[in-house]
């Protein structure tokens, strides 16, 4: 097995002890400084643990003061100081979550394993303490509570509700076991993203025979070769990185390679494949869904789906299902039609009588490829980062108004990162953004926001926010700039789009501030939304501009583009409507003591019903869905086809203004992403929008027949 350096800061990967950790000097923990950027250069694995262990501590002892004095409990006695409580935390435990997702190393490993426990805990402790709840009860039945704002009257109902997902009326033994499930599903839902990681990074193939690269693109030539060279090796080095794997099965001519790290990549993780059992994530998904299962029982549930539920939009199961199953009804005929289309094209370009999974995503390129004249590859030179970006952040100025500066002297955690400060359009400051976009060994795949800091009110002034935006694009290479797909472009506006959803809040309570509070099936909305002005010729000429000549995207591209952008639409949203019925049935119908077999019987279930692609019986892609098992889309992955009902919706709106309409743009500023979790996300879009959503524009922008 070849291992990977993890190239970092030193005292990143230095291998302390636990035991070290415990003469930290409070005083010089950087994680317990209070400051508006985490000193992330300052940070190391020994400041962990200790930063943890005192937070919690300094929690105690607020939570029992306030206790004593909320007699009779007021927001400025009770709410408040519990916010400031929770900031603390927050601000201590961030950057270390953080630093776990993008330079993972052993020893962060450990430092982050040993906090969890302590951490589930204390929340579980928090939301199951009777004083505290009949303290909110109180709260919410006095003369005070409707003298309230609306963000603070939702932020008591939130609480209440919370305290009873969180087991407050649970009998002693109950309760218990409720904090112990809450502590295990913490503690394997980190092994689950550590393990997809670890067998991720584990395979590697090392080739020094050109001839079984052809057809793969220079970039991606270049990117290898250079993994080559830092292993001291001639020729090329392939990894399962997202770059890479996806290259490899796209354009790569040799058969046997593509089926090799299609191989590797869909048993990432499981009990087949190369790697078989090493990094078994079986076991892990099994007690997760038992555990689940348990908890939701606990709180009267019937199963951990209609739990999840207890914090979306959608009102019900059924609800669900039918949302699903309708798109499915619209969406199979034309997938059946193009598979038909792409198995002749097979047929009568490569001999090839029936499709292997490998051979799809290669096969398809070539149709678009046929049908278009033009692939991703050929879009890459047009689409500099550094252009993307400054194209991006002046098309969110002509939106929304607001301007991104970059924040020099800001310490990161790679030399790749960057650091922007965000001003409105009166030039005050609305908050910050780490931006981290290149893909490298220890940090996991995919691509995501998190928060950093809070909005907030405290007694000195206001708290800004500060978001974290992070993606895999291949770095930069032979003297320019990374260069970026079109695909790349879209991953890139659905993280700023959640990124201004947590940036540009006004609201001064940081549990419904940006992305707090929100329905979690309508938190794609804003992410999506921005997704659209990558297809709008006015916004490309922003955001393009050919790495040699400077030349923006040519318009016959364009046209080529466009006319190519619901190629196969029908096939992807399936694909998506199989993960989500997946998801949702797999803990709806789940039944106590289940197993992994279970689990790849109800897989196995929903393709028969909605998938018109079927994968081998040894793909195991349950055992990398971080998304439900490692993420927070657990009986919710359904949500981004929900939410992007709302933002098809929402986008027909700019549509019919126009789609740099500043007016529509204050608008969704004012109507959304200022309001945070303050209000119901359906009441937020009918202000926006004038009434509720309609499916009809996501049907038009998918390419789907109503």
């Amino acid at each position: 097995m070849e291992t990977t350096t993890i190239i970092t800061r030193p005292n990143l990967t230095m291998p302390g002890t636990m035991t070290k950790t415990s003469t930290v000097n409070q005083q010089q923990n950087p994680l317990l400084r209070q400051q508006a950027l985490p000193p992330f250069a300052q940070i190391s694995t020994e400041h962990v643990v200790p930063a943890v262990q005192q937070v919690l501590k300094e929690g105690k002892e607020a939570l029992n003061s306030v206790l004593d004095s909320c007699t009779p409990p007021t927001w400025e006695n009770l709410v408040a100081p519990l916010e400031a409580l929770d900031d603390r935390i927050h601000q201590a435990w961030s950057p270390v979550s953080h630093l776990h997702g993008v330079v993972d190393s052993e020893a962060l490993r450990e430092a982050y394993k040993t906090s969890l426990p302590l951490l589930s805990e204390f929340n579980t402790e928090l939301t199951q303490n009777e004083d505290l709840y009949r303290a909110f009860q109180a709260l919410a039945e006095s003369t005070e509570y409707p003298l309230l704002d609306t963000a603070q009257r939702r932020v008591i109902d939130n609480s209440l509700r919370d305290f009873r997902l969180g087991g407050v009326a649970l009998s002693p033994e109950h309760k218990t076991r409720f904090k112990a499930i809450v502590r295990r599903l913490s503690e394997l839902s980190t092994r689950f993203e550590e393990q997809v990681l670890d067998a991720t990074e584990a395979w590697s193939k090392h080739i020094n025979d050109s001839e079984q690269l052809r057809g793969l693109p220079d970039s991606t030539l270049t990117q290898a070769r250079e993994k080559a060279k830092a292993k001291d090796l001639d020729g090329w080095l392939l990894g399962l990185d997202a770059p890479c794997y996806i290259a490899i099965v796209t354009y790569a001519e040799n058969s046997d390679l593509r089926r090799e790290l299609y191989t590797a990549y869909s048993t990432r993780a499981s009990d087949q494949g190369p790697h078989a059992g090493q990094w078994d994530n079986g076991p892990v998904l099994d007690e997760i869904l038992a555990l689940r299962h348990e908890l939701s029982g606990l709180l009267d549930f019937g199963n951990y789906g209609e739990y999840s539920l207890a914090t979306k939009m959608a009102d019900s199961a059924g609800e669900v299902l039918g949302f699903l199953q309708d798109l499915a009804t619209r969406a199979l005929p034309i997938a059946r039609q193009e598979l038909a289309e792409l198995e002749a094209f097979a047929t009568t370009e490569f001999d090839c009588t029936e499709l292997a999974p490998w051979d799809i995503a290669y096969c398809s390129e070539k149709l678009r490829q046929h049908r278009y004249a033009f692939s991703q590859e050929d879009l890459r030179p047009y689409f500099p980062l550094p252009r993307v970006l400054d194209g991006l952040f002046g098309i969110l100025q002509r939106l929304f108004g607001i301007q991104l500066e970059i924040r020099e002297g800001v310490e990161n955690w790679h030399p790749d990162v960057s650091c922007y400060r965000v001003l409105d359009a009166g030039g005050e400051l609305r908050g910050s953004c780490y931006i981290d976009l290149y893909a490298r060994a220890g940090k996991r795949n995919g691509a995501w926001m998190d928060e950093c800091r809070q909005r907030r009110r405290t007694g000195a002034g206001i708290e800004n926010p500060v978001a974290f935006v992070n993606c895999n694009f291949a770095p930069p290479s032979g003297g320019k700039p990374a260069g970026l797909t079109h695909d790349d472009v879209l991953t890139l506006f659905h993280e700023f789009g959640h990124a201004l959803h947590h940036l540009l809040t006004r609201v001064e309570y940081a549990s419904v501030s940006g992305i707090n509070g929100v329905e979690w099936d309508a938190v794609e909305l804003p992410s999506q939304l921005l997704e659209n002005w990558c297809w709008e010729r006015e916004a490309l000429s922003l955001i393009s501009a050919h790495v040699d000549t400077g030349e923006i995207l040519p318009e016959a591209l364009y046209e080529k583009l466009l006319g190519a952008k619901n190629f196969h639409s029908a096939l992807q949203m399936v694909r998506q409507l199989e993960f989500s019925l997946f998801d949702f049935r797999l803990h709806l119908e789940y039944q106590a003591g289940s197993r992994t077999d279970q689990v790849q019987a109800m897989l196995d279930t929903v393709r028969a019903e909605v998938a018109v692609i079927q994968p081998p019986s040894w793909n195991r892609f349950a055992h990398s869905f971080g998304h439900i098992f490692a993420g927070g889309y657990g009986a919710g992955y359904y949500s981004y086809k929900w939410a992007e009902v709302l933002s098809s919706d929402a986008f027909s709106r700019f549509e019919e203004q126009g789609v740099f309409d500043p007016s529509t743009g204050r608008r969704f500023l004012q109507a959304v992403l200022e309001q945070g979790g303050t209000r119901g996300a359906m009441e937020l879009f009918i202000e926006f929008r004038g009434r509720k959503p309609k499916i009809d524009a996501l049907l038009r922008h998918s390419g789907i027949a109503a």
